[in-house]
């Protein structure tokens, strides 16, 4: 062999094992603030540097991402607590990996029920009849409203929920397809500033909870077979979080990427504060107020949710 084919070949392998070294990654979320910590990665180059060639891919409504895990349409998801927990209750063994927002006081101040123009509400009783969006039945949002709605003396099942993606909010509220929407910023400022409709409850600080609202969950079959690969995405995680919670301008922008609004936008409200370190204990009110609205028909252990 002479010394130029000595060369290519050495430089071809180099090449291969740089390759070889970024292994593919992708991670579904929705249209939200809740996987900043993911997109700030990706944005960042945090999951490269930790040998990840990560891909945020947008899923429509959170409750579709466990089916997408299963499929291996994406190898990790960040599915609301409820959604995964009724997830795993059905019998999809689905695994924590990594935590990504919890809930706080400027968190669920975010949260709203967004109501159109031409429709009153005072009190909530007032909901009661109306047809009401909802970003996946069983979801976060739609749990946590029909929690305020009980403690608050009102029927949940006097209420029509249907299901709204979060990118079609705006459009269905100014056309008066639904009464009301849940939802979250920015996408409530986004239809304040288009004079759409208004506020008719901040729910979640009435509820003032820190239970966490989404995380990175994945299959177990295919977490426990890459055990490398999941200590690479914790730690880029972590670099992610800690960006998140300190660094607005990089948040905002990786944010606005993600979800396509306006960095304007994204900028007028903080993102949920991310927490990637993800303990059972956390998890534990989530299956009391699920068992109670009958959404879960197993006892869950809470121990074998979270990869360890």
């Amino acid at each position: 062999m002479t010394r130029w084919m000595m060369t290519t070949a050495v430089a071809m392998l180099a090449l291969t094992g740089t390759a070889q070294a970024q292994i593919k990654l992708q991670i579904g979320c929705t249209a939200t603030t809740d996987c900043a910590s993911a997109m700030v990665a990706v944005d960042e180059g945090i999951f490269k540097k930790h040998g990840l060639d990560a891909e945020m891919v947008p899923i429509a409504i959170n409750s579709n991402i466990p089916a997408a895990i299963m499929s291996n349409s994406i190898q990790i998801g960040g599915p609301t607590s409820t959604v995964f927990l009724q997830a795993a209750d059905g019998g999809l063994d689905l695994v924590a990996v990594a935590g990504a927002t919890v809930m706080g006081p400027s968190s669920n101040a975010n949260i709203t029920a967004f109501v159109r123009n031409g429709i009153t509400i005072k009190e909530p009783k007032d909901f009661v009849g109306k047809k009401v969006g909802a970003p996946g039945l069983g979801a976060f949002l739609h749990v946590l409203f029909v929690k305020w709605l009980v403690e608050k003396g009102v029927d949940p099942k006097k209420v029509n929920f249907v299901e709204v993606t979060f990118p079609t909010m705006p459009d269905i509220i100014k056309s008066g397809g639904v009464d009301a929407v849940l939802t979250a910023e920015p996408t409530v400022s986004r239809m304040l500033a288009a004079g759409s409709g208004s506020v008719g409850a901040r729910y979640a600080s009435e509820l003032n909870r820190s239970e966490p609202i989404i995380f990175y969950a994945a299959s177990r079959d295919w977490a426990t077979k890459n055990p490398e690969v999941i200590k690479k995405f914790r730690a880029a995680i972590a670099e992610g979080a800690k960006i998140v919670n300190d660094d607005r301008e990089k948040a905002s922008a990786s944010i606005a990427k993600f979800t396509k609004q306006t960095i304007e936008l994204v900028k007028a409200s903080p993102p949920n504060k991310s927490e990637p370190e993800l303990k059972p204990e956390q998890l534990a009110w989530w299956i009391d107020i699920m068992s109670s609205q009958k959404m879960l028909e197993t006892k869950l252990d809470l121990n074998k949710l979270i990869l360890k």
